[in-house]
């Protein structure tokens, strides 16, 4: 994996969690919304909306870099828009990374020929 995959996973990766957190919160403002005077959801909608537009820009950058097949790229792409998606994208992408280094740590020792 070159520096710029690894770059373009690493991004996706920390922008998923924060992006499920304001998911989550931005649901919650809008309960609050509905039962009381409280009314955050302005100020959350426009939070999450611009961290959901980080995650499809850092989604088809690594998608185009990773060479995923429609599948994975689908299955990283429905995460953003479930509720608690991006925490689940996120440990799957730490673990492909995690499995890449150590793909590449192999190559570079002549231990496989992957």
């Amino acid at each position: 994996m070159d520096i710029k995959t690894a770059t373009a996973l690493r991004r996706l990766r920390l922008v998923s969690a924060p992006e499920a957190v304001s998911f989550l919160i931005l649901l919650l403002c809008s309960v609050l919304k509905r039962t009381t005077d409280f009314n955050a959801v302005p100020v959350m909608g426009a939070i999450h909306g611009v961290l959901f537009v980080f995650y499809v820009i850092f989604w088809a950058d690594a998608w185009n870099r990773t060479k995923w097949p429609l599948g994975t790229a689908a299955l990283y792409f429905v995460l953003s828009v479930l509720p608690t998606g991006g925490f689940f994208a996120e440990r799957r992408l730490r673990r492909e990374a995690e499995d890449a280094v150590i793909a590449a740590r192999a190559r570079k020792e002549g231990v496989v020929n992957v």
